[in-house]
C-alpha cells in the first residue's frame, strides 16, 4: 500500500487531482485508522492511464467509461485491461473521425475565404438568431 504522497511522486499526479479522481470514482483507496489514504500498487497503472488520457484531451467522463471494466477493489487481470483497451480504441476512433470532419470543414472554410458569420457553419454553428436579421436581438424586449 502506498501513501498519497508516494502515489503522487510515482505517477506525477498532484494530490489534489488524486482526491478529485477518487471523488469521481476513477481511483480508489483504503483508509487507515487515522483516516489517511492508502493506495494499492495496482492504482499506479490506472492513474497513469488517466494522465495519458488527460494529456490527449480525453474528457474524464470518457476515461471513466473506458476504465469501467477495470476493478478498483483488486488487481485487474489481463482480460480486464483488454476490455478497457477495446473501449479506449472506440473512444479514440470517434475522436479521430471528429477531427477528420473538422479538418474537412476547416479546409473548405479556408478555401472559401468568406468568413461570413451569416453563412459559415464553422464559425457560427447552429446560428438561430441569423434568421431574425442584424443587430442585438437578445437585448430587445
Amino acid at each position: 500500500m502506498l501513501s498519497i504522497g508516494q502515489i503522487s511522486e510515482r505517477t506525477g499526479v498532484a494530490r489534489s487531482a488524486l482526491h478529485y479522481y477518487e471523488e469521481l470514482g476513477l481511483v480508489g483507496s483504503l483508509r487507515t485508522a487515522g483516516n489517511q489514504r492508502r493506495y494499492p500498487r495496482h492504482m499506479i497503472r490506472r492513474i497513469t492511464l488517466i494522465s495519458v488520457g488527460r494529456n490527449l484531451g480525453i474528457p474524464l467522463a470518457d476515461i471513466a467509461r473506458a476504465l469501467e471494466p477495470v476493478p478498483l477493489d483488486h488487481r485487474p487481470s489481463e482480460a480486464d485491461w483488454q476490455r478497457a483497451s477495446q473501449e479506449w480504441i472506440s473512444i479514440l476512433e470517434a475522436r479521430r473521425k471528429t477531427i477528420e470532419q473538422l479538418e474537412q470543414r476547416l479546409t473548405g472554410c479556408i478555401g472559401c475565404g468568406c468568413l461570413s458569420l451569416e453563412a459559415c457553419h464553422l464559425l457560427n454553428p447552429r446560428d438561430q438568431l441569423a434568421q431574425e436579421g442584424f443587430g442585438a436581438r437578445r437585448l430587445e424586449g
